[in-house]
């Protein structure tokens, strides 16, 4: 997968693609316009984060590369690329049961708090693209 170059952007499929953890330096773009709704992406080697509306939706450490982020009510589903394992945390619906998925492979039950955040380990290194989704239960 390659990096996106623009840092964000709307897929065909409508789904985004965002982040460059090639990136030695820190870069952002804010106000990205996508169905309605208004994005924020700061990413680089050490850090990829993504907001939506102000609010949190996405963050890695280190940085990755995100390809096909999509979001419905039933959970979250993106391919993710980086030169490290990743810590990755999604924000999702406060306090509700999710069954997480890493390269097809059930890895189990999560629950998420008050804050909606979910925290889950990737294994990147050398692995080229990962698919991760997300469904609630």
């Amino acid at each position: 997968m390659a990096v996106v170059d623009e840092l964000i952007r709307q897929e065909t499929n409508g789904s985004i693609s965002f982040g460059n953890h090639k990136l030695e330096t820190k870069e952002k773009v804010d106000n990205f316009e996508h169905d309605g709704d208004l994005y924020k992406v700061k990413t680089f080697k050490t850090m990829t984060k993504l907001e939506r509306n102000g609010l949190f939706v996405y963050e890695s450490v280190p940085g990755t590369s995100v390809l096909d982020f999509s979001e419905n009510e039933k959970g979250v589903s993106f391919l993710v690329e980086g030169d490290e394992d990743a810590q990755i945390t999604v924000g999702l619906t406060e306090d509700t049961e999710y069954v997480v998925y890493v390269a097809d492979q059930n890895i189990g039950k999560m629950k998420t708090g008050l804050g909606g955040k979910l925290n889950l380990s990737v294994e990147l290194a050398g692995a080229g693209e990962v698919k991760v989704d997300i469904v609630s239960k």
